[in-house]
């Protein structure tokens, strides 16, 4: 079964200066999750990270990136995945405190793109049980305009996306696929 797209909106006080629409969809498996990103529109208009290879880098959020925040009992975890094929991944044991890298096997990250849309699709291991996910993405423009995009944005004039409200999404059971 195909899961369903999810449409990620962005946040009211950093508006894209161009009509751009992103919808992710999840599937959880035993031990990892399969995310898929979609980013529609004039890719022209954007900054979009050259490809680096698969490696761990952080500050992927300063530029063109997407990310998942997952729930889990003691805190939640912070995946990064950028177009270049770098990724971050960190675990949090409360909102914005106790931050440590997360130690998992290099995510697999698959990115494609044509003149309207680019797709990012990673199966990213995911070693704590989880409950609840946080879809967002930051989009950098040529022009440095920056909109950040998330499920759903908490109250409140800047986005954030470690806010308990962005996450959103109840995390299906796992599949055996």
């Amino acid at each position: 079964m195909r899961p369903e797209p999810c449409f990620l909106h962005p946040h009211s006080a950093q508006l894209p200066s161009e009509p751009f629409s992103l919808e992710a969809s999840v599937r959880r498996a035993r031990g990892y999750l399969r995310l898929r990103y979609r980013l529609a529109g004039d890719l022209d208009t954007l900054s979009i990270p050259a490809r680096a290879g698969p490696a761990r880098r952080d500050n992927l959020w300063q530029h063109t990136c997407f990310e998942a925040f997952v729930a889990t009992g003691a805190g939640y975890l912070e995946f990064n995945f950028s177009p270049s094929t770098e990724w971050a991944a960190y675990r949090f044991s409360g909102y914005r405190e106790g931050m440590e890298q997360l130690d998992i096997p290099t995510p697999k990250l698959r990115v494609s793109r044509t003149d309207q849309a680019l797709e990012l699709t990673v199966e990213v291991a995911l070693p704590e049980p989880a409950t609840r996910l946080g879809l967002s993405a930051v989009v950098e423009e040529i022009s440095g305009t920056k909109s950040y995009w998330a499920l759903r944005h908490p109250p409140g004039d800047k986005p954030d996306f470690h806010h308990p409200d962005c996450f959103a999404l109840e995390l299906p059971p796992p599949t055996d696929a």
